[in-house]
């Protein structure tokens, strides 16, 4: 049990990361990338901290649905 709460906020902080770079994330791209097996209680953490993260569903090459995160930045203050 402890051991997954030493993983849990180094896989929100790298998907945090590569949403503010600008880089949209599906499932696959998270286990890839990060070894993360559940991005959507990664992506709930994350709205959770206030993040405004967005889920569109896509349709993949072989006619599959998946989400796809992505990060709505924060309105710029005039």
């Amino acid at each position: 049990m402890q051991q997954a709460a030493l993983i849990k906020p180094s896989q929100c902080a790298a998907i945090l990361e590569h949403l503010q770079q600008g880089h949209p994330i599906t499932q696959i791209d998270a286990l890839n990338k990060f070894g993360c097996f559940r991005l959507g209680a990664r992506i709930n953490d994350l709205r959770k901290r206030g993040h405004k993260i967005e889920c569109k569903i896509v349709k993949t090459k072989t006619g599959k649905r998946i989400g796809r995160y992505r990060l709505i930045p924060p309105a710029l203050k005039a």
